[in-house]
C-alpha cells in the first residue's frame, strides 16, 4: 500500500473550492462575507491555493537558522549595568542590548562579561567619535559580535534635530566606519514608525527609504567597491499583533533590502533585531500584554529575525523590575526551548497565505520607496513633513478603528474590568509627553492607541 495518501484523491483547484465556498454560503456575497481588507488595503481572501502561484517564489537571502534571546539594559550606572548583564546573560539572554544617553566606562559595563556568550547592541542617544574610539579599542580583543547601531537619520526624524548638524553628523558617522568598515555599525531603528501608527507598507518603505539614505551617502563618498564589501545593515523592528501579517513584514523587507543592496554591489543579507510594538500596550489588564507580547515574538520568530528582545509587561507604567524582566525574558526562553519554535528555520515557508502577503507588502512598499525617491528622498521628505503627515493620516484611521470598537485592546475597550484601579500603582508617565523645543523638522512621535481611553479611566478613579 502506498504511504502516499494524497495520490489517491484528484487534486482541487482553486476554482472548485471557491464554487463550494459560495454553495455552503447560501446566497451570502462570496466577497463581503469572506473578504476583508487590512489598513495596508490587502484584501484577505478566505483560503489560498497553489493556482494563484506562477510559480515556486525564489528563497528570500539571509533567513537565520536560529534566533538569540535578548535583554534590555539601560546604562545609568555601570557597576548596575554590569550586575543586571552578567545575571541575564546566566539566566538564558544570548545578546545584551545596552542603551545610554551618555558616555559610560566599557571596562565596569563590561567587567567579567562573557563575549563567548553574547553578542552585545547598543542604542546610543548620541554621537561621539571619540568615546567610539574607545569603546571600539576595547572591544576589538574581545572576540565580540558587537552591533553599534549608529542611526543619525533615525535620531533626526525622532527628534526633529541632528545631533550636531548635517555636515557634521555625517562626517562623524565617515570616521566610525573608517575605524572599523567592515563593522556593524550602520542600524535602522524603525520602530518609531510602527509605534507612531504607520501601517506595514509605510514602514517597509520608510524603512527602506531611511537605509538608502546612507548606502548612498557611502556610495558617493567611495565606501562602495566593485566587489562585494561585508558592510552590514541592522533593522529595528517594532512588531504587532497582527500575526501573519507581521510574520510577511520581515520576509518582505528582507527581500526588499535585497533588491536595494544589490544595486549597490552590496552584502544582500540583512540582520534583523525584534521587538513588540508598544502602541498596542495597556496600563489596565495589564497581563494581557504577556498574551500580546508571545504571539509578536512568535511572528517575530517565524518571520526571521536574527534577534529579539522582549517587552515586560508592565513596561508602560512601572520602572524596570527584576519580575518584569525575568518574565519578558522567559518568555522567550519558553518559545525557544520548550516550544520548539527554535527547531526549524524558516517553517512558514511554502505557505501560500504568508508569501502572498509577503509579495503584496513588498510589491506596495517598493512602490511607496520610488515614489520616495523620485521627489528627493528620505531626508528631503521628511523635511517637508511628507512622512510625518502620512503616519498622522494612517495612525488617525486606526485610532478611529480603536475609537470605534472595531479594533479590539482585551481589557481597555472590549471587555473592561470597571473595577480595576491603576492610579496608585504608575511609576512612569505612560502618555506623550510635552517638551517644547526648537527643531529643524517635526518630530516623529510614538503614541498609544489606549492612551486618551486609559486618562479618562484614570480621570474618573479621581472622583
Amino acid at each position: 500500500m502506498s504511504n502516499d495518501l494524497f495520490r489517491e484523491f484528484e487534486a482541487v483547484s482553486a476554482k472548485e473550492w471557491k464554487q463550494k465556498i459560495q454553495v455552503d454560503l447560501k446566497g451570502a456575497d462570496y466577497n463581503e462575507t469572506l473578504i476583508w481588507q487590512s489598513l495596508e488595503g490587502i484584501n484577505v481572501k478566505p483560503f489560498y491555493h497553489p493556482d494563484d502561484f506562477s510559480g515556486i517564489l525564489p528563497p528570500i537571502p539571509g533567513h537565520p537558522k536560529s534566533w538569540n534571546v535578548a535583554q534590555d539594559i539601560f546604562i545609568d550606572s555601570e557597576k548596575i549595568a554590569n550586575n543586571l548583564a552578567l545575571d541575564a546573560v546566566n539566566r538564558g539572554a544570548e545578546s545584551i542590548i545596552f542603551s545610554s544617553e551618555k558616555e559610560f566606562d566599557p571596562i565596569m559595563v563590561f567587567q567579567d562579561f562573557p563575549f563567548e556568550k553574547a553578542s552585545v547592541y547598543f542604542k546610543f542617544s548620541f554621537l561621539s567619535t571619540s568615546f567610539f574610539s574607545l569603546l571600539n579599542n576595547f572591544l576589538k580583543d574581545k572576540n565580540a559580535t558587537v552591533f553599534y547601531n549608529i542611526d543619525i537619520v533615525g535620531n533626526l526624524a525622532k527628534s526633529g534635530n541632528w545631533f550636531f548638524n548635517l555636515k557634521e553628523d555625517y562626517k562623524a558617522l565617515d570616521q566610525i566606519l573608517s575605524e572599523q568598515p567592515n563593522g556593524n555599525i550602520i542600524g535602522i531603528d524603525a520602530t518609531l514608525y510602527q509605534n507612531a501608527g504607520a501601517n506595514m507598507v509605510q514602514q517597509l518603505a520608510y524603512a527602506l527609504s531611511h537605509a538608502n539614505e546612507y548606502l548612498n551617502h557611502l556610495h558617493n563618498n567611495d565606501f562602495s567597491k566593485e566587489n562585494k564589501t561585508p558592510l552590514n545593515v541592522t533593522f529595528t523592528l517594532a512588531i504587532g499583533s497582527n500575526y501573519f501579517f507581521e510574520i510577511a513584514k520581515i520576509l518582505a523587507l528582507r527581500k526588499l533590502y535585497a533588491l536595494l543592496a544589490k544595486e549597490y554591489n552590496l552584502d544582500e543579507t540583512c540582520h534583523i533585531l525584534a521587538v513588540p510594538s508598544k502602541r498596542n500596550k495597556t496600563i489596565y489588564d495589564y497581563n494581557v500584554n504577556m498574551l500580546r507580547t508571545t504571539t509578536e515574538c512568535m511572528s517575530a520568530v517565524l518571520g526571521g529575525a536574527n534577534t529579539i528582545s522582549n517587552l515586560a509587561y508592565d513596561n508602560v507604567y512601572h520602572k524596570s523590575n527584576e519580575f518584569g524582566e525575568r518574565i519578558s525574558r522567559n518568555q522567550l526562553l519558553i518559545l525557544k526551548a520548550e516550544s520548539y519554535f527554535d527547531t526549524v528555520s524558516n517553517a512558514a515557508d511554502g505557505t501560500y497565505y504568508i508569501e502572498s502577503l509577503t509579495s503584496q507588502l513588498a510589491e506596495k512598499a517598493l512602490t511607496l520607496f520610488k515614489e520616495i525617491e523620485k521627489s528627493g528622498g528620505f531626508l528631503s521628505a521628511l523635511k517637508e513633513g511628507i512622512i510625518q503627515r502620512k503616519i498622522k493620516d494612517s495612525a488617525k484611521k486606526e485610532q478611529s478603528m480603536f475609537d470605534e470598537g472595531k479594533l479590539k485592546l482585551l481589557g481597555t475597550n472590549f471587555h473592561q474590568n470597571k473595577e480595576e484601579k491603576m492610579g496608585d500603582d504608575i511609576q512612569l508617565f505612560p502618555f506623550i509627553k510635552s517638551n517644547p523645543r526648537k527643531t529643524l523638522i517635526e518630530p516623529i512621535i510614538e503614541k498609544r492607541l489606549a492612551e486618551k481611553t486609559e486618562q479618562q479611566r484614570l480621570n474618573t478613579e479621581k472622583l
